[in-house]
């Protein structure tokens, strides 16, 4: 049986921020039990909810250096969902009411969760065959287990794997700090491997050193061998794009079924969305004090409110967005101009416009159910999940072709019947004006093309059990 340890700055259901931690969630669950043992590790925050402290056992502790400090590693223990879960303690580093704070802190912090990481493995009684690392938080791992573990025969022969989940962070800080923070020797900050620009990168570190690399979906994979979408280091990738693989994530359907979801009101499936799944819609225009009327097209957004989503688009077009004919409902925090720029839009229309300046899972839920269409054009998307819920729950995603969303929305065709959703290729405001409005114009005018897209979209299958699939080949690759 393979062995295979996540290692990750936050997982559901115990910390999350974005999708990283869905995915590192619920993947273990769908790989294959009678072939893999998978764990996963990651930081013991003080913002994990009690009732999963309360569930965790103590393991083991001990000292460990950081450079020239000696720091404290506690190790807790928990199962949940059949998967078993370690928490690295150190009160000094995982305070807080966040997982992450200032850069400079956060270096150090996950410095120091690498290496501690890798000490504990000799008194859990589990050696993995492959630590998957995800994401810059774990960067430093791959250079950690080839330096100064090597000596230790334990640590031969595990192999790693690096997951990009956003090539935009990359956990870069000043050279002359990470060395003295790491206590790696100088060898490896050398532009071939830790340095980039004059800094050090974590990512690019982690890049350079493990074993194979991947990303959430296949175009992305492509995408960031470019400048555009490199982020300075599409070099590197094309260098290593032999060991490069594009994975699409998938969604936790148990988790996000409208047949079964107790967040919405009417709970609906393929069979009979039809006759029952506006009642959603109407539910959520009395609950927002919009307009009822169960015939208006209804656009949804929930999101991160970040020009990388694609809202400088939508700044540019608000006003033809909110017609007469059209409701649009907003939930998600981020830039405070796109706050603001929703909230003013509701209060010039508030019968028709509904901006939720926070974040809130059952109103995300809610939304998913209620809408018509959803909107996401993004700049960039390495993945995205919120096409994979809208198409889940019978709302049809407007989406620019980018990374996962171009791998996972079938543009409509209105001449074969084909396609799950609609989508744009250029990075422009009327491109994407003009993709609303045909959306609207089949909307209110061919109901039942309407209802086969919607119908196309239900019966797609993005859940985990296909992308696990590729991990376990992946896995045995290795």
């Amino acid at each position: 049986m393979k062995k295979v340890l996540f290692v990750a700055s936050e997982v559901v259901p115990f910390i999350k921020t974005g999708g990283l931690a869905d995915v590192v969630g619920s993947l273990p669950k769908y790989i294959n039990k009678d072939k893999f043992d998978v764990r996963v590790m990651l930081p013991k925050y003080m913002a994990i909810p009690e009732e999963y402290k309360e569930k965790m056992k103590f393991r083991t502790s001990f000292y460990i250096d950081l450079a020239w400090r000696k720091q404290y590693v506690g190790v807790m223990e928990t199962v949940y969902d059949g998967v078993t879960f370690y928490f690295i303690d150190n009160e000094y580093y995982f305070a807080g009411p966040t997982p992450y704070g200032n850069i400079y802190e956060d270096i150090e912090k996950f410095a120091f969760f690498c290496k501690a990481s890798l000490s504990s493995l000799p008194s859990l009684d589990f050696r993995p065959d492959i630590i998957h690392c995800h994401d810059w938080q774990t960067g430093l791992l791959p250079i950690y287990i080839k330096d100064v573990f090597m000596q230790n025969p334990f640590y031969h022969g595990i192999k790693t794997i690096m997951t990009i989940h956003n090539l935009k962070f990359q956990g870069i800080w000043d050279m002359k700090k990470v060395k003295d923070i790491t206590g790696l020797s100088s060898y490896y900050f050398a532009p071939d491997k830790l340095e980039a620009y004059g800094d050090a990168n974590y990512l690019k570190g982690g890049l350079v050193y493990a074993d194979k690399i991947t990303t959430v979906s296949e175009t992305y994979a492509e995408e960031i061998k470019t400048p555009f979408y490199g982020e300075n280091l599409d070099g590197l990738i094309n260098a290593r794009s032999n060991s490069l693989v594009g994975i699409l994530n998938g969604l936790d359907y148990e988790e996000y079924d409208p047949a079964t979801d107790k967040l919405i009101i009417k709970n609906y499936n393929k069979a009979n969305f039809r006759r029952e799944k506006s009642k959603n819609k109407v539910a959520l225009q009395a609950e927002l004090g919009l307009k009822k009327d169960e015939k208006v097209f209804m656009i949804g957004i929930v999101s991160r409110l970040t020009s990388q989503k694609g809202f400088d688009l939508i700044d540019y077009m608000i006003e033809q967005i909110c017609q007469e004919d059209t409701q649009l409902v907003v939930l998600g925090t981020g830039e405070e101009k796109y706050e603001h720029l929703f909230r003013h839009y509701e209060w010039k229309y508030s019968d028709r416009v509904s901006a939720n300046i926070y974040y809130s899972n059952e109103r995300s839920h809610r939304i998913y159910a209620a809408c018509d269409a959803f909107l996401m054009p993004s700049l960039f998307e390495p993945c995205g999940l919120s096409q994979l819920m809208s198409l889940r729950y019978g709302t049809v995603p407007i989406v620019r072709e980018t990374g996962g969303l171009k791998d996972t929305v079938i543009p409509y065709n209105e001449y074969e019947g084909t396609g799950t959703g609609f989508s744009f290729c250029n990075y422009n405001a009327h491109e994407m004006m003009n993709t609303i409005n045909y959306a609207k114009n089949v909307y209110y005018h061919h109901k039942r093309e309407w209802n086969r897209l919607v119908d196309r979209g239900m019966s797609c299958d993005f859940s985990w059990n296909s992308s696990a699939k590729k991990y376990e080949e992946l896995y045995n690759s290795l």
